[in-house]
Formats: structure tokens, sequence, C-alpha cells
């Protein structure tokens, strides 16, 4: 790989130009210092054949070839690889014409679940083109950099003893790299290639024609009904005032807006030294004076992703109103690594101050600046709480079972 070059101070946030060329397509993107080469080449050119697992450059779920060697793509940052050639597992092979690697994996039943196969291929394609002559018996310990979860290993080794065997002389090179568009998941965009020089960046930050949530269950999916004080007529007010309601959202901003239901705004959450700052855009898809549905996505500084739909109904309770909150959000990146209890505990808490600012709105309160979002150890202090006073009441309920039996 070519010696990363010096960068000099960079800011928290600021962007630095990279220019590489993955699977045989020149790229030029814009990336903050910070954000990985595995992130970079799943969410912003949408190769998501490399799988991040550990990120910590243990599990070999990453492995992809930089300059004609193995290397961990969540252990390289993407402004590391200014004129790199990168290879990753789709310019391996093509659906129509896999490369021996891929056949043999499939022959052998050397895939299992599939999550690891990538890694295995890349790392056994750097094996191959580096050994030829590799031993049988070496193999398990050649390829111990990458685990494979199901346990598979006998089929992946018969894989790549076959392919070592039918090329003694060499294994073919990649047959899936040209010059082609590549696509980000955040919502479209294209990558420089020779006749088309826009970064992908300027495209990424665009606003798309529609926001598609990816299928597939939601990293957070949580339901939080919240009684309100203020009658659904003054909750309706809040509601029909988009700015106004963003400002009830716990680290939300509203930064403008872009007409037809569109907005550009960006969002804070911080849970202990784990700082994260989204910029995107947000759509209100229904409008009406007891219900609101918005979908949004946003990229964190660092390379992560959210995407979301919400939808908020407020019903007549009582004296007040009752308002019912629905999230499905969808993380990737390093986000995406809290687990999906401690995420749903988070997302919880947020949405009951939120319900908490626009009652206090609704009922005639200055509204707020900005809700602060509430700090980790509260958000862990009260979770831990919840958890404990179901436990209690589950405890109470079998102990009352007991003595009526």
């Amino acid at each position: 790989m070519n010696t990363p070059r010096p960068l000099g101070r960079v800011e928290a946030g600021q962007d630095v130009e990279v220019s590489f060329t993955v699977n045989g397509t020149p790229v030029t993107m814009k990336v903050p210092a910070r954000v990985t080469l595995s992130d970079a080449l799943r969410d912003r050119l949408g190769l998501t054949g490399t799988h991040v697992g550990c990120e910590h450059g243990v599990c070999g779920m990453c492995t992809i070839l930089v300059d004609g060697d193995a290397a961990r793509a969540c252990l390289l940052f993407a402004c590391q690889v200014d004129g790199a050639d990168i290879v990753t597992v789709e310019g391996l092979g093509r659906p129509d014409e896999m490369h021996p690697l891929q056949e043999a994996f499939g022959r052998h039943h050397g895939l299992q679940c599939g999550f690891c196969t990538p890694g295995f291929l890349m790392s056994s394609y750097d094996l191959l083109s580096h050994e030829p002559d590799v031993r049988r018996e070496d193999l398990p310990e050649q390829l111990s950099g990458v685990i494979c979860r199901c346990t598979g290993y006998r089929g992946i080794v018969d894989a790549v003893d076959d392919v070592a065997r039918a090329h003694p002389d060499g294994i073919p090179a990649p047959g899936n790299c040209a010059a082609r568009t590549l696509v980000g998941r955040g919502g479209g965009g294209s990558n420089a290639t020779p006749t088309d020089a826009a970064p992908v960046e300027d495209e990424l930050r665009a606003v798309p024609r529609e926001i598609t949530l990816p299928s597939g269950e939601p990293t957070i999916d949580v339901t939080v009904d919240s009684e309100l004080t203020s009658s659904p007529e003054e909750v309706a007010r809040v509601l029909a005032d988009i700015p106004l309601l963003a400002r009830c959202l716990p680290g939300a901003e509203l930064t403008e807006d872009l007409g037809d239901g569109w907005y550009r705004g960006r969002a804070k959450v911080a849970l202990g030294p784990i700082r994260l700052a989204f910029n995107g855009v947000a759509q209100v898809v229904e409008h009406s004076d007891d219900r609101i549905v918005l979908v949004a996505q946003g990229e964190d500084t660092g390379g992560g992703g959210a995407q979301a739909r919400i939808e908020l109904v407020v019903e007549p309770h009582g004296t007040g109103s009752r308002m019912r909150a629905d999230a499905r959000v969808f993380l990737v990146g390093r986000i995406a690594g809290f687990g999906r209890s401690l995420a749903g505990d988070v997302s919880r808490r947020m949405f009951e101050q939120f319900a908490r600012a626009v009652d206090q709105t609704a009922a005639g309160a200055e509204p707020p600046a900005q809700v602060e979002p509430p700090g980790a150890a509260r958000l862990l202090a009260g979770s831990i709480a919840d958890r404990f006073r179901r436990l209690l009441t589950r405890g109470r309920a079998a102990l009352a079972r007991r003595r009526a039996g």
C-alpha cells in the first residue's frame, strides 16, 4: 500500500478529499478524517460485500485487497488509501462468470450463513496469489485470520485446497474490475469515473427524491405511549408547526425548510464519551391534526448512518390526551454497535422527554430553544430502574400465582 500522506491537523468533522481506485473504478470523495475505509466502501459507494463484524481487526470479515495485499478495511481510515488500488469481493467475479474461488466455495459448501465468506474469499485470494504452492495441512493456520461463526472450516479448507491444486502456477486475477457507476446506500449518487468527476459526497448531500428505508428488522423498534395534560386541539397546534415540533425532540435542530415537506437538520446524541452528530434530511409524508408520519436519513461525522420512520398519533384521553410514538430506526457504522436493548431504552427515554416538551409547549409554555439530549448516566439509570421494576412486578405476580395454587 502507498505510504499514507501526511494530513496535518484536521478538525473534528472536517472533510478530507481522497482519491483511489476500487474494482477498476476511479473514485474521489470527501470524508471526515476518521471515517473508516469499511464504512466508506459500504455506506458511500454501496459495496456492501465488505462485511463489518468486530470493527477491531480480529474477525477478518472486512478483508479486502489494497495494492494487491490483504488488509482489514475496518482498521484503515479512508484518507489513508489515497492513490491506492483496492479490490473488494464485488471485483472478484461476475454472476455469470464467477472466480474459481467463488465456484469452489459453492461446490464444497464453504458458505453456510455467508457472513464470513467475503473475508475468506479475499484472504484466500491473497494467500494463493502469494503462495500458490501452499500445503493443505498449512491452510488452517494460514486462513486463521478470518473467523467462521458457523464453524464450517472443513468445507472452506477443501475449497481453497481445490483451487490451489487446479492452479499451481498462480490463481486467476479478479474478473470483475472495470469502470462503472457506484451508488451509496444513503439515497443515490455516483462516484467519480474517468468521464464524470463529480465527487460522491456532493451527490450524497443533495436532497434525495425519496427516502427508502431498508427491508428487514430495524436496529430499533419502539412504541412509547405518553399521557398529556393538554387537549388534542392544543397538541394539534404543535404538530402543525414542524419547526416547533422539532424543537421538542431532544438533540434535534432544523436548519433549513426545503419546501414540499422536506427539511434539513441535525441531531446530537451523547452516550458517555461517545458523541454523535448526524446531519441529514427529513420528509413529512403524512400530516393531519392528530397524526404525523415522517421519514429521515442522516450521516454521522464519523461515518455512521441512520434512517428512520417516526409516526405520532394523538387521541383524547380523560381530560387531556394520549400521544403514541412509533419509531423504526436503521443504523449503520459504529453507532450500530450499541446493543438493541440499550438502543431501545435510550430511544424510549428520549421520546418520553419529547412528549413532556410537547405537552408543555401545547399548554402555552415558552417553546424550548432546543431540548438537550438526556445524559448517559440518567438514561442508563432510568433504564436499569425500569428493568428492576419489571422484574419486581413479574416476581410478585409469580409469588401470587404460587400462593393461589
